[in-house]
């Protein structure tokens, strides 16, 4: 079958060649269509439908969000919120700059290769401390975990500090509602004042380079400026509250 031509200009794709060019099975691009997080093909001749870049680029988005972790439940949440209209390009630049704001990915350990990196015998009340924390999740294998690099130093140090399991569980609870709503904000006030004003530039490639750079420079600013303001306030809340006492 000849290649067509998608609604952008670009190359069209059936199911198979999308599914090839993606690195996905033709399962997962109907599962995804069922899902509502991909839209349905264009029906040409023969009855047979055609997908364009913009399903490539919403594909590659979708395997980013999940390389980061997100449920289908978030992604489906995380796509609603974005334009109807955004075209290939925008969706590709949309992943390029979600990309660079992600975290370091999770990767799988064993547990001989967890304890010699903490540098010591977990016990499995450190192990469900450890997870309690978001160091570490356990996976279908007693042998195998997925582990958060970044977080482990930290993680090992606060193992043998007397907290209580419920206490680190619940305190955790607070800091990802406020994280979140902080996050929440945040990508308001990207999509409103750097997003919103690149797709009205068009294909300025001036203004491009300049809202990837200032999406590059603005994640360490972002953690320092949160991360600072948390010590600061953290301190004087616990002042305040000794000082009632």
């Amino acid at each position: 079958m000849g290649v067509g031509i998608d609604e952008e200009g670009g190359p069209s794709y059936t199911v198979d060649e999308l599914a090839a060019r993606a690195g996905v099975t033709v399962r997962t691009v109907r599962f995804y269509g069922t899902r509502g997080l991909l839209p349905p093909p264009v029906i040409g001749a023969r009855r047979v439908g055609r997908y364009g870049q913009s399903h490539l680029s919403r594909l590659a988005l979708i395997e980013e969000l999940q390389r980061q972790g997100m449920t289908l439940a978030a992604i489906e949440r995380y796509l609603e919120q974005l334009p109807p209209d955004l075209s290939a390009q925008d969706l590709a630049i949309h992943r390029a700059l979600v990309a660079s704001w992600a975290p370091e990915s999770a990767e799988s350990i064993t547990r001989r290769e967890l304890e010699r990196r903490a540098g010591r015998e977990l016990t499995e009340r450190d192990v469900d401390r450890l997870a309690a924390m978001g160091v570490l999740d356990r996976t279908g294998d007693d042998d195998t975990f997925r582990l958060d690099g970044s977080l482990l130093r930290l993680g090992v140090e606060l193992l043998d500090v007397p907290i209580e399991h419920e206490t680190i569980l619940a305190s955790r609870t607070v800091l990802l509602e406020h994280a979140r709503a902080a996050a929440q904000e945040l990508s308001r006030l990207f999509r409103d004042e750097v997003w919103s004003p690149y797709r009205e530039s068009g294909d300025d490639p001036d203004h491009l380079s300049a809202m990837r750079s200032l999406s590059a420079h603005m994640q360490p600013m972002v953690v320092q400026a949160l991360l600072t303001a948390f010590q600061r306030s953290l301190s004087e809340e616990l002042r305040t509250a000794f000082r009632r006492r």
